[in-house]
């Protein structure tokens, strides 16, 4: 039945389905993992890097972008459409900033990509962008914030989530242990222990993860900032002693 249905992104099955929205919400679930989460003073979000080949150059396979000084985003899906949607969201920041003389609302920049990525799914000749990106950022109106979107053009605002491969399982330790009054090291630290029970390697190092955190200085002023080698080093080996007391402490 679902053949009849999915050669085109306009036409619905008699379930009320688009197959091609679906088919590219489950190319998403095979990328590398990917989170974000909210904490009392920033927000924190980590990546899976798919390594292909050991035979690879030390080619840079980001899958963090900043968007504008305030903004910054992750993405699981195909590169390329994301890269096209990271350059379409950075546009969008800087005319706004260009237009009012001020940094642009986070929500108001995830909606206006949302619609982008709406409409295709609802011209023919078109197919839907097989990526999905989680948005953290900070205004002056709702301060943190962490958005999620996915092809479909829906989008909803969360304190943590996860995105692409086992996604289900990142969530559910999310859900257990998230609390509000996290601080930034709490947050990378939960981070750590979420890639570390859901990644499909047996062990975590600096060139299979990506940190990132949005935060403020006593200044008020905004910064985006990516860990380095080094830091993600320090940070896998500080929260690998954590799980392992954790263990200990639960087996007694």
């Amino acid at each position: 039945m679902a053949r009849r249905y999915d050669g085109r992104t306009t036409t619905f099955s008699p379930e009320g389905r688009l197959y091609q929205v679906e088919y590219a919400m489950e190319a998403i679930s095979h990328a590398g993992t990917a989170i974000g989460i909210v904490s009392k003073d920033g927000v924190v979000m980590a990546a899976e890097k798919k390594i292909v080949s050991k035979l690879l150059d030390n080619v840079d396979m980001e899958k963090m972008y900043r968007i504008d000084e305030h903004i910054s985003c992750v993405v699981a899906g195909i590169t390329a459409d994301a890269n096209t949607l990271v350059n379409y969201t950075r546009l969008a920041a800087q005319r706004y900033k260009y237009s009012y003389g001020e940094p642009m609302p986070v929500e108001n920049l995830v909606k206006q990509v949302c619609n982008v990525k709406q409409s295709y799914t609802q011209y023919g000749g078109m197919r839907p962008y097989g990526v999905s990106f989680l948005y953290a950022g900070y205004d002056e109106h709702f301060g943190y914030q962490l958005y999620h979107s996915d092809p479909s053009g829906n989008y909803g605002g969360w304190k943590a989530t996860a995105i692409g491969a086992n996604n289900q399982a990142a969530q559910d330790i999310l859900k257990t242990d998230w609390k509000e009054d996290l601080s930034l090291m709490d947050a990378l630290m939960l981070a750590v222990k979420v890639m570390g029970k859901t990644m499909d390697s047996t062990s975590l190092t600096p060139e299979k993860l990506e940190f990132s955190s949005i935060t403020r200085d006593d200044n008020g002023k905004v910064s985006y900032h990516t860990l380095k080698h080094e830091e993600v080093e320090r940070l896998i080996k500080r929260g690998s002693k954590d799980l392992k007391k954790g263990e200990e402490t639960s087996t007694a």
